[in-house]
């Protein structure tokens, strides 16, 4: 994709959300980093439904610890992988009080020593807490980074440093949002929804769809 037609692919997506925020809820930088920790293949909406209760009674490491790692494990038990969650939930909660006054480090080396905190999850607390224009590749980015022949990539780090290098200003920090929502309810999968696609005549994808398909 040229870079003139990168500016005007962003430059329509942002009109149809000119600030996208995550869908996952969250009340501060503590709840999120715990949500996006759960959020690791599992949808927003089954973690939204698990946290609902859960950061009601702990919306803070100290809160947290208090709580325990089995009553952790037992609000958390609807989604995926619960139980290696709770317990990366417990020792990152322990270790945000014990090292960093229960303040969420700001600097993705610092967050991915944290248990359960990969370049994703650093990537995606980095931009929504802080405001640092990072590209967390989930599987909806690396498809279009590929799809689209925006950035494409084997891998999701090469998908990520290509929107790194790629994507311009005024888009940078709003940049993943838009290609996750747009992956989410647009491009997605198995059908694409090129008919109704914003950017579809920017796209290098070759089975574009029709509606009557």
């Amino acid at each position: 994709m040229k870079k003139a037609d990168i500016a005007s692919f962003f430059q329509r997506l942002s009109e149809n959300a000119s600030a996208p925020e995550t869908e996952l809820n969250f009340v501060n930088d503590f709840t999120l980093l715990v949500a996006v920790v759960l959020s690791a293949q599992a949808t927003d909406k089954g973690v939204n439904k698990a946290t609902e209760s859960l950061f009601k009674r702990a919306d803070t490491p100290a809160k947290m610890v208090a709580l325990g790692e089995a009553e952790i494990r037992n609000e958390v038990k609807t989604i995926g992988l619960y139980r290696n969650k709770a317990k990366n939930v417990f020792a990152l909660s322990q270790i945000l009080v014990d090292q960093f006054d229960s303040q969420v480090p700001r600097d993705r080396e610092t967050l991915m020593s944290l248990p359960g905190v990969g370049r994703k999850t650093a990537n995606v607390v980095m931009n929504v807490a802080f405001g640092e224009a990072t590209f967390a590749v989930d599987t909806h980015v690396y498809r279009l980074g590929n799809r689209t022949g925006l950035a494409p990539g084997k891998t999701v780090l090469e998908v990520e440093k290509k929107l790194d290098k790629r994507v311009p200003e005024p888009y940078r920090v709003h940049a993943h949002h838009w290609l996750i929502l747009h992956g989410r309810y647009v491009c997605v999968a198995r059908k694409p929804k090129c008919y109704d696609c914003v950017v579809a005549d920017l796209c290098s994808f070759r089975g574009k769809t029709t509606a009557s398909k």
